[in-house]
């Protein structure tokens, strides 16, 4: 290796790529794009004069070289972030933080605490990924996600937020057709709008009830039904945390 002048994006790059596995995990761990990760890359072997990494059908592979030098950059990168931290003043908050949190619950609940959040901590980059899929937390590369409904059993720390209440809401064309229910049993004899694949739990006092009603059309999303496309069927529940709108409302029953 000869004179280089290494750029600290480009390590820190590095250091991605090489603990992702690839190029592709490595973007979006650092929230930017492939090329540009490719591009960082490619320039830190030319400043180096030696190969880092080599393409395989499953991703990148560390050379010799790589392997080596990960161990260095990595140093380096932690030396520079205790650097920064040591001039900052005390209690500022800073670096990159990524959250997943669901399309039906972030756009209007949660994106105002994050606007909030970036305005008093102008040195934190937040980003922030609205999905209704479910989010791997270390594959991807993110910091903490916001989730709806039951978690199952796992490692990471979770942190209970608040409850979320819903609602049963159909068309008065609906009802008008196929009459309404009155006890929670018949609603296994009715039509839904489903997302995904679901179960509704439903309390009557100090009754629960489990049911799983029939659902002839299915979304992957609940941020914003129609009436005037569905109309004629009953709606699925409804949480009134989330921000789905139902519009005009005056034309559901509930």
């Amino acid at each position: 290796m000869g004179n280089a002048d290494v750029n600290i994006e480009e390590l820190q790059t590095f250091v991605e790529v090489a603990d992702a596995g690839g190029i592709s995990p490595a973007a979006q761990r650092l929230g930017v794009a492939k090329s540009i990760v490719s591009r960082r890359l490619a320039r830190l072997e030319a400043e180096l004069g030696v190969q880092l990494v080599v393409r395989t059908t499953r991703g990148t592979a560390l050379t010799e070289a790589g392997a080596t030098f990960r161990d260095y950059a990595a140093r380096a990168c932690a030396e520079i972030a205790v650097a920064k931290e040591t001039m900052l003043p005390a209690g500022e908050l800073r670096g990159r933080l990524r959250v997943a949190v669901p399309l039906s619950f972030g756009p209007t609940h949660f994106a105002p605490v994050l606007a909030e959040m970036a305005r008093r901590h102008p040195l934190m980059h937040i980003q922030a990924c609205y999905s209704d899929r479910f989010v791997d937390l270390i594959a991807e590369g993110y910091d903490c996600a916001i989730r709806v409904g039951y978690l199952p059993d796992s490692n990471l720390i979770a942190r209970r937020i608040g409850p979320i209440y819903g609602r049963l809401v159909a068309s008065p064309a609906y009802i008008k057709n196929y009459g309404e229910p009155t006890t929670p049993e018949t609603l296994l004899t009715h039509q839904a709008l489903m997302q995904g694949t679901e179960t509704w739990q439903l309390t009557d006092g100090g009754r629960s009830i489990t049911v799983r009603p029939q659902g002839a059309l299915r979304r992957t999303t609940v941020r914003r039904w129609s009436p005037p496309r569905w109309r004629g069927w009953a709606s699925p529940i409804c949480p009134t945390a989330s921000p789905m709108r139902i519009w005009p409302p005056a034309r559901w029953c509930r």
